[in-house]
């Protein structure tokens, strides 16, 4: 198989020749990975499961946080699922890659569409299925003719590394799309739960209001890692068609992926909470604040993300680098065909003071 370079190792080499001011003292918003810690109650139930290392984990996960995704969805989207609607996974990152290899084995010439620019796993499942790739610009549709040809679909909204998101309006339209053309569409929502005031719709719910109360062909996956800033608990889930994940759940018993039971544990206390996200989303809402006060930028309707036009954002992320000792990465590495051209992707995880710094140096480098 032959993978693209990984967006932040396209980083390092573009950076490689060059020596950081050393008058700055290093900032780094390239990946998105919340760096507010963890809360203690989620460390303590980790912490004070570590004698159930001793056991195998089940593949489907422990019934307590299967319970605990579904109280998360119901509370969240008053979207009521069964146990056969959802599975518990190592994180999202495992599903976005292994998934499309289960789906697509027994397609004949496969074709996967996923928005552009995107997180890079899309791409890299559609080489390891040996699919076609289709790129979706953000907030388009794919053509009548390929929606025929499609197989599974996997658009992203709250969008990583745009911000860009979707009412239920558009959600529908692609639910009505799905059963119409009779291909899968995956929704990555691993940032709804990022919004500054109004909280973000699920596809869960609009095809629900298309009328695919079973959600046939409809699957979304979420996580904790943006949520709860807990990206090293990896937990998350899969849900919706559950004609879909009977098969995919089969699958996932070879795949071992399971999460050991303390993470679990942990995990539970994390799904039942919503006490901690809303202290979360103040501190992204604050270093919006800070975006729009330093960068004159509007704030998104969800992520941490600014994605902010620079002109030629190769030589913009190394000029970052030379005379701010600041790194960020430039949107072309994110996307294909020209999408990200001309833009950075800035990822507001670091604390206010942090931010308001990087910013600086940022708004300092766009005005010479």
């Amino acid at each position: 198989m032959q993978f693209e370079t990984y967006p932040f190792e396209k980083l390092q080499n573009l950076l490689a020749d060059i020596t950081p001011n050393g008058e700055y003292a290093p900032l780094t918003l390239t990946i998105g990975e919340p760096q507010f810690e963890t809360p203690e109650f989620i460390q303590a139930a980790l912490k004070n499961s570590t004698d159930e290392l001793k056991k195998y984990p089940k593949t489907g996960g422990l019934p307590e946080l299967k319970a605990a995704q579904q109280n998360f969805v119901q509370k969240r989207f008053g979207i009521a699922l069964d146990e056969a609607q959802i599975i518990p996974t190592f994180g999202t990152r495992e599903v976005l890659f292994n998934f499309p290899q289960y789906l697509l084995f027994d397609k004949k010439d496969p074709v996967m569409a996923f928005t552009n620019p995107f997180y890079q796993i899309y791409e890299g499942a559609a080489i390891a299925s040996r699919a076609k790739s289709v790129y979706i610009g953000i907030g388009d549709y794919l053509s009548p003719e390929q929606m025929k040809a499609v197989d599974l679909v996997i658009i992203n909204y709250p969008n990583n590394p745009t911000a860009v998101t979707l009412g239920m309006a558009e959600l529908e339209k692609w639910a009505r799309y799905a059963t119409e053309y009779d291909f899968v569409l995956l929704n990555d929502e691993c940032y709804s739960e990022i919004y500054t005031d109004t909280p973000p719709p699920s596809l869960l719910q609009a095809a629900r209001n298309v009328g695919n109360g079973g959600y046939e062909n409809i699957l979304v996956i979420n996580s904790v890692s943006k949520r709860s800033s807990a990206p090293g608990l990896r937990s998350g889930f899969i849900a919706g068609d559950a004609k879909l994940l009977e098969g995919y759940m089969r699958y996932r018993t070879y795949v071992g992926a399971a999460s050991p039971q303390p993470l679990q544990r942990a995990a539970i206390a994390a799904w039942n909470d919503e006490a901690h996200v809303q202290v979360f989303r103040e501190a992204y809402r604050q270093n919006f604040a800070i975006a729009k006060e330093v960068l004159d930028v509007d704030t998104p309707e969800a992520t941490f993300y600014v994605w902010l036009q620079v002109g030629d954002e190769l030589a913009f992320a190394k000029k970052l680098y030379k005379e701010y000792n600041l790194k960020v990465i430039p949107g072309s590495f994110l996307g294909r065909e020209g999408a990200g051209q001309g833009y950075i992707r800035i990822a507001l995880v670091l604390s206010p003071e942090d931010t308001k710094e990087a910013l600086r140096r940022i708004a300092k480098a766009l005005e010479n």
